[in-house]
């Protein structure tokens, strides 16, 4: 589906807690058939994180986000597993978060979150099992990833974004 690339609508779709935002404030970096990378600040105020950059890889089912804390210092890399909906009607791209999280150190750790709450969304009847399934597999292929040492290749569209942004408002 062919989504009008000037200024789409993104909105992010929660199932726990249920939710539908619009990411009104978000600045969009980049974006293509396939993804779109976006600057934010968060939503409500937190102590731990502040803002983020975050790539939309919509046809693999992951969101990276690079997580900076008010002292515009490092916190980690986040990935969501994610499902995209777009309605070239209405210009929208709705990222639906399938609610497995993975985080990653600068440490090396890593830690997988959130399975519990995909069982209580099957549970619930807030996913399908397919949904599911799929959220899953794409867990699979990026712990895959990470594993073989390409996660690079994940951040180096948002690094790019962020220094192409940054250099044009010097």
């Amino acid at each position: 589906m062919v989504i009008n690339m000037e200024d789409p609508k993104l909105y992010r779709k929660r199932y726990i807690p249920s939710e539908l935002i619009q990411l009104k404030d978000d600045v969009i970096l980049a974006i293509d058939e396939d993804l779109i990378i976006t600057k934010w600040i968060t939503l409500h105020p937190r102590r731990d994180i502040a803002r983020g950059i975050s790539a939309y890889y919509m046809k693999q089912g992951i969101k990276v986000s690079k997580i900076y804390n008010r002292n515009d210092l490092l916190v980690y890399w986040y990935c969501d597993i994610i499902q995209t909906k777009k309605d070239s009607n209405k210009n929208t791209v709705t990222f639906e978060d399938l609610l497995i999280d993975v985080i990653l150190y600068d440490d090396g750790s890593i830690h997988v979150c959130d399975l519990d709450e995909l069982a209580d969304a099957l549970d619930q009847d807030l996913i399908s099992q397919q949904e599911a399934t799929q959220a899953l597999r794409t867990l699979d292929s990026l712990l895959k990833i990470i594993y073989q040492g390409q996660f690079q290749a994940l951040k180096d569209p948002i690094n790019k974004a962020e220094a192409d942004y940054s250099s044009s408002n010097i």
